[in-house]
């Protein structure tokens, strides 16, 4: 997995910026959180789309920018969580258990 710290709002401006030709995936998550770990293993452990860009953002050590990714996006801070943006906008989010590298690579097909 080739995961882009996401440190800086500046960071997160590129982001929305550059999902207007290549989605961007945002992960979320707690380095104190045994699920939050897990879900991250399996991640690392899946096959990542080529055509997405992955950021990792520890909202631990980041939390006011995680704030912001909730705020920016309209969704509800979860940890672990997945965003995908395209075009500026969350077009996918999932928390804890169900988040999956088969379920984001699926949403590549829907526009």
């Amino acid at each position: 997995m080739n995961w882009q710290p996401l440190t800086t709002d500046a960071q997160l401006d590129a982001v929305i910026e550059r999902s207007a030709t290549v989605p961007q995936v945002i992960f979320k998550h707690s380095i104190r959180c045994s699920i939050s770990s897990m879900v991250k293993s399996r991640l690392d452990r899946g096959n990542q789309p080529a055509s997405m860009d992955f950021h990792y953002l520890d909202l631990i050590n980041y939390r006011q920018l995680s704030n912001r990714v909730a705020e920016v996006f309209g969704v509800q801070h979860e940890s672990p969580q997945v965003l995908l943006i395209r075009n500026g906008r969350c077009v996918y989010n999932e928390s804890h258990n169900a988040i999956r590298m088969d379920e984001i690579e699926a949403q590549e097909m829907i526009s």
